[in-house]
């Protein structure tokens, strides 16, 4: 008599670890793709907070308001809405240019340092 049980365990088996393997492959694929993806997002708002950088006088922008500046048009970037995306980069642009503007306003070292959001 033969035992069927065991063989058919070891195909279970057999079977198991092909799907684990490529279930890493898939991971990994996937995590390979969000990172180009995130490095892309990254760029595109690393190019405007550069040429925003340019408006910039002696008090300007702090790397905490800059931060939040790259975050905010990020996440505008990842919409998938293309309107949505637009309105949202737009707003993040408005919103640091404000910022850069009110920096700009003092014109001693000590008013910007005492500014949480400004540096000289």
């Amino acid at each position: 008599m033969e035992k069927r049980g065991q063989g058919l365990s070891l195909n279970v088996i057999i079977i198991a670890v092909l799907a684990i393997i490529v279930l890493v492959v898939l991971v990994a694929i996937f995590a390979g793709r969000i990172g180009i993806f995130e490095s892309q997002l990254g760029g595109e708002a690393q190019s405007e907070l550069r040429a925003m950088e340019s408006f910039y006088g002696q008090c300007h922008p702090n790397a905490a308001a800059e931060t939040a500046f790259v975050t905010t048009y990020n996440a505008a970037v990842a919409l998938e809405n293309v309107q949505e995306a637009a309105q949202g980069k737009g707003d993040a642009k408005a919103t640091f240019e404000r910022e850069i503007d009110r920096c700009n306003g003092y014109s001693d070292k000590a008013g910007c340092d005492a500014d949480e959001f400004c540096a000289w």
